[in-house]
């Protein structure tokens, strides 16, 4: 089981590439980063985690760009795989979005992953174009074009939130398939989404049953017909013990992501050591 860090980004504090250059040299898997465009001020849409329009921390309102973050993060590290906790690809145009991250992982040699949310946020969908009751659906259609700009020579698309013509569209991506993460609570819906169309689940901070859950995607998977096993990383909010850590290993988790600490570079750096001998990294 690997161990990767998330770091929510803000304008202040450590630097994405500070961030994830003490993560590599301290031995995690990969570096992750969060995605809002903004925080529309009145929401009718309510925080998972608080229940209401309350968030839990200003960095909301602060995050910086995913992928401008993750491009600065190639640069500081050689190693480490670069990914988001999560993106949200249908607040972007899909075209742009597809040269983006296969210009990332052209230029990081191959260490991108897409972590991507639906959005809990519905009122900042809503400002991109995006309904509420429509948004599985549109990430879908923005998945299949991102895939056919990234792997065909000669790619066209044409759906209810994506159309475009045949077209060229370079560079390709290092990685001939570049893994889809998909962050969400876990139930009947979301795993018949991720057999369907996506490489596994990034687990919701407050995520609770995690070997029960994860013996649902499994089932969900098999009856889908897909070979192997999905990817299941689990988001730790709360420190797990070494008990969680062996039952979550037991039931086919194959990552753990930690939180970093809302401070200067030093103190986030001297976190990252004591957790990495923590760990036994």
């Amino acid at each position: 089981m690997r161990h990767g860090i998330v770091l929510f980004t803000s304008d202040r504090g450590i630097t994405p590439a500070a961030a994830a250059k003490a993560a590599e040299e301290n031995g995690f898997s990969t570096f992750y980063v969060p995605e809002h465009t903004h925080i529309p001020v009145r929401r009718e849409a309510a925080h998972p985690g608080t229940g209401d329009a309350t968030l839990p921390d200003d960095r909301y309102t602060r995050t910086l760009d995913p992928w401008v973050s993750l491009a600065t993060a190639a640069e500081a590290t050689s190693r480490i795989r670069l990914a988001t906790a999560v993106a949200l690809p249908v607040e972007s145009d899909p075209i742009t979005l597809a040269k983006t991250i296969a210009t990332l992982d052209h230029l990081s040699g191959g260490r991108v992953t897409v972590g991507a949310g639906f959005g809990w946020n519905t009122d900042e969908l809503a400002d991109h174009g995006v309904p509420a009751g429509r948004r599985r659906t549109a990430l879908r259609e923005y998945v299949e074009a991102m895939r056919a700009l990234w792997t065909e020579e000669q790619a066209s698309y044409s759906g209810e939130f994506v159309s475009f013509g045949p077209s060229w569209a370079w560079p390709k991506p290092v990685q001939r398939h570049i893994p889809l993460m998909i962050g969400a609570g876990g139930g009947p819906k979301t795993f018949a989404w991720i057999s369907a169309h996506a490489d596994g689940w990034m687990t919701t901070p407050i995520e609770r049953d995690i070997v029960a859950k994860a013996s649902a995607l499994h089932a969900a998977w098999a009856e889908a017909g897909r070979p192997g096993r999905p990817e299941i990383s689990v988001l730790a909010a709360a420190r797990p013990s070494p008990e969680d850590l062996a039952a979550w290993e037991e039931a086919g988790v194959t990552e753990v992501i930690w939180g970093l600490p809302d401070k200067p570079a030093d103190d986030v750096a001297a976190f990252l050591a004591r957790h990495a001998r923590r760990l036994g990294l």
